[in-house]
């Protein structure tokens, strides 16, 4: 038996030179890590009945008989740096499906080997990329913040070259779609104007039937990236490698590589070991993502029957991020805080936390969800110097008590917006190391952990606690 599905591949009815077709590599001893039964259901999946059968269908061994796997092509700036042929260089789209719900998911396996677009690559994927995916996305999704999701894991049972020699793998990855910035990049760069249409009336019809046109669309966009963001650092997470090819242009997080979450807040925090320059920091996020949303401004510019006045109209719509961000951002930040109304006087209390957190290392995670807590004043206990947070703490207080809702309601909704766990970086990289030696219980566990993230278990306590010295990363790296 092979997965069965309502597949149809709208993708894959646009012009061939959107993508190469073809199947996936065959591996030799396909071995099931990981399959997300609950998502399978969501997606109206029937899995194969045996674990060896799903590791043959996510591996790409076995295909569903309405699947039309190939590899999509795009370009993108990386770090700012023009290159005008990307695509997917170690991913097959297995096809597109249609939930019971009407929704529209692509099944992609990442790792499935080499494409036209792999530029030297083997196409391929070590293990601990795929089991740090695989962690990552799924605690994003149970925070509630747009992503790509994990469908299954799957070991290939051949090794791979890196720095080392690692066990393969290949993770199956859901998503709302593949299309990105740099995919329209892409087709106007080669003044490819039909395409370009066709690109834009396939997004419109597939994400945001509302909108209008190209300006309609690029509205769409600004808006999803905007509230993205604001959550993104909501949580504290640190995307790493905001290039325009990894800008999805459906507004879910996507291409999870030197990822990561903040234990000690500061807003300058670089964790991915080839940001040597921190273009992509914490705090430059939404600036980078006006910069990406401008490069879709001009790709969509060749649609558009009065240039001039086109170019005039995008820059004012990519200027208004700011606005949009801002909104979001202090929406995020005014939750955090349990106010439920707005004041004046809240995002100077908001700020002065967070640069107070900054000067004192506390840790970004604990000290939301200790505020959080029936006692809020131990939240100091977290800082240097907890004497210094006293006046901070009496100002909130003095502010919640213009708050109408009652003090339990207000817990309770501050604790379902702080989460008490978070893929915390040295977890996720023990659970990567215990994989290598073949044990799987580590990564069973945090998985199993962070989807009930705003209520963790008393017996989930230690993944919550931040890394002492010797346990923390201070570098991520890029999972190709």
């Amino acid at each position: 038996m092979t997965l069965q599905a309502r597949f149809d591949n709208s993708y894959a009815r646009l012009p061939d030179r959107f993508f190469t077709r073809q199947r996936p590599e065959p591996v030799e001893a396909p071995r099931l890590i990981a399959v997300n039964r609950p998502l399978a259901e969501q997606l109206g999946l029937t899995l194969p009945q045996s674990d060896a059968e799903i590791a043959d269908v996510f591996s790409g061994n076995t295909l569903p008989d309405a699947a039309e796997p190939l590899a999509q092509v795009y370009a993108g700036h990386q770090f700012g740096g023009w290159v005008p042929q990307l695509g997917d260089g170690r991913a097959i789209l297995m096809g597109e499906v249609v939930a019971p719900d009407g929704a529209r998911f692509d099944l992609q396996l990442k790792g499935a080997g080499r494409t036209p677009y792999s530029r030297m690559g083997d196409g391929r994927a070590w293990l601990g990329p795929v089991l740090r995916e695989y962690i990552v996305s799924e605690a994003m999704a149970a925070l509630g913040i747009p992503t790509t999701r994990a469908l299954a894991a799957t070991a290939t049972g051949e090794d791979v070259l890196r720095e080392a020699v690692m066990p393969g793998a290949i993770l199956t990855r859901v998503a709302s779609s593949h299309i990105r910035v740099g995919t329209f990049q892409y087709f106007a760069a080669r003044q490819d104007i039909e395409a370009l249409s066709a690109l834009t009336a396939h997004v419109i019809a597939r994400h945001y039937p509302q909108a209008e046109g190209p300006e309609g669309l690029l509205d769409a966009v600004i808006g999803a990236q905007a509230e993205l963001v604001a959550r993104w650092m909501g949580v504290g997470f640190i995307h790493g490698v905001m290039n325009t090819d990894n800008m999805s242009i459906a507004g879910e997080t996507i291409d999870y590589g030197p990822c990561a979450f903040m234990d000690a807040y500061h807003p300058q925090t670089v964790f991915s070991s080839i940001d040597q320059y921190g273009r992509y920091a914490y705090s430059n996020q939404p600036q980078i993502a006006v910069w990406n949303l401008a490069q879709l401004a001009t790709a969509l510019l060749p649609l558009m029957p009065d240039r001039d006045a086109a170019i005039e109209r995008f820059t004012e719509m990519v200027n208004g991020f700011s606005e949009r961000f801002d909104t979001a951002w202090h929406a995020v930040l005014r939750a955090k805080l349990g106010l439920a109304k707005g004041e004046a006087d809240d995002l100077p209390l908001a700020f002065d936390l967070l640069e107070l957190m900054a000067k004192q290392e506390a840790d970004f995670t604990i000290t939301f969800r200790t505020l959080s807590g029936p006692t809020p004043e131990a939240m100091a206990q977290g800082f240097r110097a907890p004497d210094a947070v006293k006046p901070w703490l009496d100002r909130w207080r003095a502010r919640l008590s213009r708050e109408t809702r009652p003090e339990e309601a207000r817990i309770a909704a501050m604790q379902a917006t702080n989460p008490g766990l978070i893929p915390r970086n040295h977890r996720v990289e023990q659970a990567i190391s215990a994989a290598l030696q073949g044990d799987l219980a580590p990564f069973h566990r945090l998985t199993s952990a962070l989807s009930t993230p705003f209520t963790p278990s008393e017996a989930e306590a230690d993944l919550a606690l931040p890394p002492s010295e010797i346990e923390r990363v201070t570098r991520t790296f890029c999972g190709t």
